[in-house]
Protein backbone atom coordinates (compact mmCIF):
# COMPACT_ATOMS: atom_id res chain seq x y z
CA UNK A 1 0.00 0.00 0.00
CA UNK A 2 0.79 3.50 0.08
CA UNK A 3 2.43 3.21 3.55
CA UNK A 4 2.34 5.58 6.85
CA UNK A 5 5.05 5.32 9.50
CA UNK A 6 2.99 4.46 12.52
CA UNK A 7 3.41 4.88 16.08
CA UNK A 8 6.12 2.32 18.18
CA UNK A 9 2.88 2.08 20.79
CA UNK A 10 1.13 1.68 17.97
CA UNK A 11 2.88 -0.80 15.85
CA UNK A 12 4.29 -2.79 19.00
CA UNK A 13 0.54 -3.55 19.47
CA UNK A 14 0.35 -4.61 16.54
CA UNK A 15 3.49 -7.06 16.20
CA UNK A 16 2.17 -8.48 19.69
CA UNK A 17 -0.77 -9.28 17.61
CA UNK A 18 0.68 -10.31 14.68
CA UNK A 19 3.60 -13.00 16.34
CA UNK A 20 0.52 -14.53 18.39
CA UNK A 21 -1.04 -17.47 16.59
CA UNK A 22 -4.72 -17.03 14.83
CA UNK A 23 -6.77 -19.87 15.04
CA UNK A 24 -9.34 -20.15 12.03
CA UNK A 25 -11.79 -22.22 12.02
CA UNK A 26 -13.06 -22.56 8.51
CA UNK A 27 -14.29 -20.02 5.76
CA UNK A 28 -15.92 -17.09 8.23
CA UNK A 29 -17.99 -15.64 5.43
CA UNK A 30 -19.10 -16.80 2.45
CA UNK A 31 -17.43 -14.32 0.24
CA UNK A 32 -15.37 -11.50 0.17
CA UNK A 33 -15.27 -8.39 -2.04
CA UNK A 34 -12.14 -6.23 -2.49
CA UNK A 35 -12.60 -2.72 -4.10
CA UNK A 36 -9.64 -0.14 -4.28
CA UNK A 37 -6.22 1.22 -5.65
CA UNK A 38 -2.66 -0.52 -6.06
CA UNK A 39 -2.63 -1.36 -2.55
CA UNK A 40 -5.38 -3.79 -2.65
CA UNK A 41 -4.96 -4.64 -7.08
CA UNK A 42 -4.44 -8.31 -7.57
CA UNK A 43 -4.19 -8.01 -11.55
CA UNK A 44 -6.88 -5.77 -12.75
CA UNK A 45 -4.88 -3.42 -14.77
CA UNK A 46 -2.96 -6.13 -16.55
CA UNK A 47 -5.14 -5.77 -20.08
CA UNK A 48 -5.45 -2.09 -19.76
CA UNK A 49 -3.26 0.70 -21.45
CA UNK A 50 -1.70 2.24 -18.42
CA UNK A 51 1.28 2.92 -16.88
CA UNK A 52 -0.33 1.37 -13.55
CA UNK A 53 0.81 -2.14 -13.75
CA UNK A 54 3.50 -4.17 -12.73
CA UNK A 55 2.66 -7.47 -14.23
CA UNK A 56 6.37 -8.22 -14.62
CA UNK A 57 9.31 -9.70 -12.59
CA UNK A 58 10.61 -8.34 -9.63
CA UNK A 59 7.02 -7.95 -8.77
CA UNK A 60 5.46 -11.18 -6.61
CA UNK A 61 8.94 -12.79 -6.52
CA UNK A 62 7.65 -14.17 -3.13
CA UNK A 63 4.38 -14.53 -4.12
CA UNK A 64 3.32 -18.70 -5.23
CA UNK A 65 2.33 -17.48 -8.63
CA UNK A 66 5.15 -14.63 -9.66
CA UNK A 67 4.30 -11.55 -11.01
CA UNK A 68 0.41 -11.60 -10.88
CA UNK A 69 -0.33 -7.97 -10.98
CA UNK A 70 0.14 -7.06 -7.44
CA UNK A 71 2.19 -3.52 -6.68
CA UNK A 72 4.77 -5.99 -4.01
CA UNK A 73 6.75 -8.84 -3.49
CA UNK A 74 4.23 -10.90 -2.05
CA UNK A 75 0.88 -10.82 -0.60
CA UNK A 76 -1.46 -7.39 -0.51
CA UNK A 77 -3.49 -6.42 2.88
CA UNK A 78 -6.30 -7.43 1.06
CA UNK A 79 -4.39 -11.55 0.68
CA UNK A 80 -3.87 -11.98 4.21
CA UNK A 81 -7.12 -10.75 5.45
CA UNK A 82 -8.61 -13.38 3.34
CA UNK A 83 -6.38 -16.14 4.44
CA UNK A 84 -7.52 -15.06 8.36
CA UNK A 85 -11.07 -15.15 7.59
CA UNK A 86 -10.48 -18.16 6.22
CA UNK A 87 -10.71 -18.57 2.94
CA UNK A 88 -7.97 -21.59 0.86
CA UNK A 89 -7.84 -19.57 -2.33
CA UNK A 90 -6.76 -15.77 -2.72
CA UNK A 91 -9.96 -13.36 -3.92
CA UNK A 92 -9.46 -13.60 -8.18
CA UNK A 93 -9.32 -10.42 -10.04
CA UNK A 94 -12.27 -9.78 -11.96
CA UNK A 95 -10.27 -9.32 -14.94
CA UNK A 96 -10.47 -13.11 -15.77
CA UNK A 97 -12.88 -14.16 -13.59
CA UNK A 98 -15.59 -17.07 -13.92
CA UNK A 99 -19.55 -15.47 -13.35
CA UNK A 100 -19.43 -17.84 -10.64
CA UNK A 101 -16.92 -16.61 -9.03
CA UNK A 102 -19.60 -13.72 -7.65
CA UNK A 103 -20.55 -16.53 -5.20
CA UNK A 104 -17.40 -16.36 -3.30
CA UNK A 105 -15.98 -12.78 -4.04
CA UNK A 106 -13.92 -10.84 -6.60
CA UNK A 107 -11.38 -8.19 -6.24
CA UNK A 108 -12.20 -5.14 -8.03
CA UNK A 109 -9.33 -2.73 -6.96
CA UNK A 110 -7.39 -1.00 -9.38
CA UNK A 111 -3.85 0.48 -9.67
CA UNK A 112 -4.26 4.35 -9.98
CA UNK A 113 -7.97 3.99 -8.75
CA UNK A 114 -9.66 7.03 -6.79
CA UNK A 115 -12.61 9.00 -5.87
CA UNK A 116 -11.99 11.77 -8.46
CA UNK A 117 -13.11 10.69 -12.00
CA UNK A 118 -10.14 12.60 -13.38
CA UNK A 119 -7.50 10.86 -10.83
CA UNK A 120 -4.34 9.24 -12.23
CA UNK A 121 -5.57 10.70 -16.04
CA UNK A 122 -1.92 10.57 -16.64
CA UNK A 123 -1.37 7.00 -16.27
CA UNK A 124 -3.99 5.91 -18.55
CA UNK A 125 -6.23 2.64 -18.03
CA UNK A 126 -7.42 2.55 -14.03
CA UNK A 127 -10.67 1.80 -12.68
CA UNK A 128 -12.11 4.21 -9.91
CA UNK A 129 -14.30 3.45 -7.28
CA UNK A 130 -17.78 4.37 -9.45
CA UNK A 131 -17.00 1.42 -11.84
CA UNK A 132 -16.11 -0.75 -9.73
CA UNK A 133 -18.72 -0.72 -7.64
CA UNK A 134 -20.86 -0.79 -11.25
CA UNK A 135 -18.84 -4.00 -12.52
CA UNK A 136 -19.73 -5.41 -9.01
CA UNK A 137 -23.51 -5.15 -9.58
CA UNK A 138 -23.01 -6.60 -13.30
CA UNK A 139 -21.17 -9.51 -11.64
CA UNK A 140 -23.67 -10.33 -8.87
CA UNK A 141 -26.25 -9.91 -11.43
CA UNK A 142 -25.12 -12.14 -13.64
CA UNK A 143 -24.35 -14.60 -11.20
CA UNK A 144 -27.77 -14.19 -9.76
CA UNK A 145 -26.04 -14.20 -6.45
CA UNK A 146 -28.96 -14.30 -3.99
CA UNK A 147 -29.24 -11.29 -1.87
CA UNK A 148 -29.15 -12.97 1.61
CA UNK A 149 -26.03 -14.40 0.72
CA UNK A 150 -24.61 -10.51 -0.23
CA UNK A 151 -25.76 -9.78 3.24
CA UNK A 152 -23.49 -12.18 4.90
CA UNK A 153 -20.02 -10.83 2.58
CA UNK A 154 -17.56 -9.36 4.03
CA UNK A 155 -16.28 -5.53 1.82
CA UNK A 156 -12.65 -4.18 2.05
CA UNK A 157 -12.48 -0.47 0.60
CA UNK A 158 -8.86 1.21 0.48
CA UNK A 159 -9.37 4.35 -1.53
CA UNK A 160 -8.23 8.16 -1.39
CA UNK A 161 -4.10 7.42 -1.85
CA UNK A 162 -4.01 8.41 -5.36
CA UNK A 163 -6.66 11.44 -5.10
CA UNK A 164 -3.28 12.94 -3.39
CA UNK A 165 -0.85 12.23 -5.09
CA UNK A 166 -2.20 11.76 -8.59
CA UNK A 167 -3.68 14.58 -8.62
CA UNK A 168 -4.44 17.00 -5.64
CA UNK A 169 0.04 17.02 -5.35
CA UNK A 170 0.36 17.15 -8.69
CA UNK A 171 -0.33 20.65 -9.46
CA UNK A 172 1.66 20.58 -12.93
CA UNK A 173 -0.92 18.24 -14.41
CA UNK A 174 -4.13 19.01 -11.99
CA UNK A 175 -6.34 22.08 -10.79
CA UNK A 176 -7.65 20.83 -8.02
CA UNK A 177 -5.18 22.43 -5.31
CA UNK A 178 -6.04 25.78 -7.07
CA UNK A 179 -9.38 25.15 -6.77
CA UNK A 180 -10.25 23.48 -3.38
CA UNK A 181 -8.08 23.68 0.21
CA UNK A 182 -6.88 20.93 1.69
CA UNK A 183 -10.44 21.25 4.20
CA UNK A 184 -12.93 21.46 0.92
CA UNK A 185 -11.15 18.97 -0.89
CA UNK A 186 -11.32 16.24 1.75
CA UNK A 187 -14.80 17.22 2.22
CA UNK A 188 -15.31 17.14 -1.65
CA UNK A 189 -13.91 13.67 -1.81
CA UNK A 190 -15.68 12.31 1.09
CA UNK A 191 -19.25 13.23 -0.31
CA UNK A 192 -17.89 11.18 -3.46
CA UNK A 193 -17.10 8.15 -0.78
CA UNK A 194 -20.80 8.79 0.76
CA UNK A 195 -22.74 8.54 -1.91
CA UNK A 196 -20.34 5.27 -3.61
CA UNK A 197 -20.88 3.37 -0.19
CA UNK A 198 -24.92 4.09 -0.68
CA UNK A 199 -24.52 2.47 -3.67
CA UNK A 200 -22.96 -0.69 -2.43
CA UNK A 201 -25.06 -0.77 0.55
CA UNK A 202 -28.21 -0.91 -1.80
CA UNK A 203 -26.27 -3.81 -3.65
CA UNK A 204 -26.64 -5.71 -0.20
CA UNK A 205 -23.23 -4.57 1.53
CA UNK A 206 -23.57 -5.13 5.15
CA UNK A 207 -20.31 -5.78 6.54
CA UNK A 208 -17.77 -3.55 5.40
CA UNK A 209 -14.62 -2.21 6.32
CA UNK A 210 -13.02 1.06 5.05
CA UNK A 211 -9.22 1.63 5.27
CA UNK A 212 -7.60 5.16 6.17
CA UNK A 213 -5.18 6.86 3.80
CA UNK A 214 -1.63 5.95 5.18
CA UNK A 215 1.20 8.46 5.87
CA UNK A 216 1.72 8.83 2.33
CA UNK A 217 3.89 11.59 2.82
CA UNK A 218 6.16 9.59 4.30
CA UNK A 219 6.66 7.67 1.08
CA UNK A 220 10.32 7.52 -0.46
CA UNK A 221 8.78 9.03 -3.75
CA UNK A 222 7.04 11.89 -1.66
CA UNK A 223 9.57 12.45 0.90
CA UNK A 224 12.04 13.84 -2.65
CA UNK A 225 8.76 15.35 -4.12
CA UNK A 226 7.57 17.11 -1.75
CA UNK A 227 9.44 17.18 1.61
CA UNK A 228 12.89 18.06 -0.08
CA UNK A 229 14.47 14.61 0.20
CA UNK A 230 14.60 15.37 4.21
CA UNK A 231 11.90 13.87 5.96
CA UNK A 232 8.17 13.28 5.29
CA UNK A 233 6.27 15.76 3.77
CA UNK A 234 4.35 17.48 6.31
CA UNK A 235 1.72 19.00 4.45
CA UNK A 236 0.71 16.02 2.39
CA UNK A 237 0.39 14.15 5.55
CA UNK A 238 -1.75 17.03 6.71
CA UNK A 239 -3.88 16.86 3.84
CA UNK A 240 -4.56 13.47 4.14
CA UNK A 241 -5.48 13.48 8.48
CA UNK A 242 -8.38 15.83 7.29
CA UNK A 243 -9.62 12.82 4.89
CA UNK A 244 -9.08 10.25 7.41
CA UNK A 245 -10.72 12.44 10.21
CA UNK A 246 -13.86 12.85 7.43
CA UNK A 247 -14.15 9.28 6.52
CA UNK A 248 -14.13 8.18 10.36
CA UNK A 249 -17.05 10.63 10.70
CA UNK A 250 -18.63 9.02 7.80
CA UNK A 251 -18.32 5.50 9.18
CA UNK A 252 -20.02 6.60 12.40
CA UNK A 253 -22.94 8.38 10.63
CA UNK A 254 -23.40 5.49 8.45
CA UNK A 255 -23.46 3.16 11.45
CA UNK A 256 -25.56 5.26 13.20
CA UNK A 257 -28.24 5.51 10.83
CA UNK A 258 -28.18 2.52 8.68
CA UNK A 259 -30.14 0.13 10.33
CA UNK A 260 -28.89 -3.89 9.56
CA UNK A 261 -25.13 -2.98 8.67
CA UNK A 262 -21.84 -2.74 10.63
CA UNK A 263 -19.01 -0.50 9.16
CA UNK A 264 -15.67 -0.08 10.46
CA UNK A 265 -12.74 2.35 9.98
CA UNK A 266 -9.29 0.83 9.87
CA UNK A 267 -6.88 3.46 10.80
CA UNK A 268 -3.14 2.54 8.92
CA UNK A 269 -2.26 6.30 9.70
CA UNK A 270 -1.47 6.87 13.48
CA UNK A 271 2.06 9.14 12.79
CA UNK A 272 4.85 8.49 15.30
CA UNK A 273 8.72 8.15 14.75
CA UNK A 274 9.91 5.99 12.01
CA UNK A 275 12.73 4.95 14.12
CA UNK A 276 10.43 2.96 15.94
CA UNK A 277 9.98 0.36 13.01
CA UNK A 278 13.82 -0.92 14.14
CA UNK A 279 12.37 -2.56 17.18
CA UNK A 280 9.71 -4.55 14.99
CA UNK A 281 12.47 -6.06 12.87
CA UNK A 282 12.16 -3.52 9.87
CA UNK A 283 15.44 -1.56 9.29
CA UNK A 284 15.16 0.66 6.02
CA UNK A 285 11.97 3.34 6.31
CA UNK A 286 12.85 5.48 3.78
CA UNK A 287 14.02 3.36 0.87
CA UNK A 288 11.98 1.02 -1.77
CA UNK A 289 13.80 -2.49 -1.52
CA UNK A 290 13.68 -3.17 -5.43
CA UNK A 291 15.92 -1.01 -8.42
CA UNK A 292 14.00 1.83 -9.14
CA UNK A 293 14.71 4.71 -12.14
CA UNK A 294 15.61 8.10 -10.54
CA UNK A 295 12.31 10.05 -10.77
CA UNK A 296 9.89 6.96 -11.12
CA UNK A 297 8.47 5.00 -8.40
CA UNK A 298 8.21 1.50 -9.64
CA UNK A 299 10.57 -0.91 -9.94
CA UNK A 300 13.10 -1.23 -13.46
CA UNK A 301 11.80 -4.92 -14.95
CA UNK A 302 14.12 -7.87 -14.22
CA UNK A 303 16.39 -5.53 -12.55
CA UNK A 304 18.21 -6.70 -8.46
CA UNK A 305 16.24 -6.10 -5.64
CA UNK A 306 17.25 -6.35 -2.04
CA UNK A 307 18.09 -9.79 -0.14
CA UNK A 308 17.22 -9.21 3.19
CA UNK A 309 13.01 -7.91 1.94
CA UNK A 310 11.43 -8.53 5.56
CA UNK A 311 13.51 -5.40 6.80
CA UNK A 312 11.94 -3.08 4.24
CA UNK A 313 9.15 -0.98 4.91
CA UNK A 314 8.73 -0.63 1.45
CA UNK A 315 9.12 -2.48 -2.06
CA UNK A 316 9.26 0.15 -4.72
CA UNK A 317 9.13 4.29 -4.03
CA UNK A 318 5.58 4.04 -3.24
CA UNK A 319 4.05 0.68 -2.07
CA UNK A 320 4.88 -1.86 1.04
CA UNK A 321 6.61 -5.19 1.22
CA UNK A 322 4.71 -8.04 2.18
CA UNK A 323 6.16 -8.20 5.47
CA UNK A 324 4.70 -4.79 6.03
CA UNK A 325 1.48 -5.61 4.81
CA UNK A 326 1.15 -9.31 6.69
CA UNK A 327 1.15 -6.82 10.01
CA UNK A 328 -0.88 -4.30 8.84
CA UNK A 329 -3.77 -6.87 8.10
CA UNK A 330 -3.12 -8.75 11.20
CA UNK A 331 -3.56 -5.20 13.08
CA UNK A 332 -6.94 -4.71 11.27
CA UNK A 333 -8.14 -8.37 11.76
CA UNK A 334 -7.83 -8.97 15.15
CA UNK A 335 -5.50 -5.83 16.25
CA UNK A 336 -5.91 -2.40 17.65
CA UNK A 337 -6.71 -0.86 13.88
CA UNK A 338 -10.61 -1.11 13.55
CA UNK A 339 -12.80 1.32 14.75
CA UNK A 340 -15.66 0.19 16.60
CA UNK A 341 -14.72 -3.07 15.11
CA UNK A 342 -12.17 -5.35 14.21
CA UNK A 343 -12.42 -7.25 11.18
CA UNK A 344 -12.88 -10.59 13.40
CA UNK A 345 -15.73 -8.65 15.07
CA UNK A 346 -17.30 -7.78 12.03
CA UNK A 347 -17.44 -10.78 9.84
CA UNK A 348 -18.76 -12.48 13.17
CA UNK A 349 -21.82 -9.36 13.13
Amino acid sequence: MVEGILSKAFWVVCATVFAAATVVYGQQVPCYFIFGDSTFDSGNNNNLQSKAKVNYSPYGIDFPGGPTGRFTNGRTIADVIGELSGFEDFIPPLAGASPKQAHTGINYASGGGGLHKETSEHLGGRINLRKQIQNHKKAIKKAKVPAQRLEQCLYTINIGSNDYINNYFMSETYSTSSLFNPNQYAYFLNRLYRTHLKRLHRLGARKVALFSISQIGCTPKMIVSHGGGQGCAKDVNAAVAIFNKNLKDLVNDFNKKVKGAKFTYVDIFSGGDPLAFGRLGFKVAYKGCCTISPGEELCVPNKPVCANRSEYLFWDDIHSSEATNKMAAKGSFDGPLGSPYSIAQLVKQ
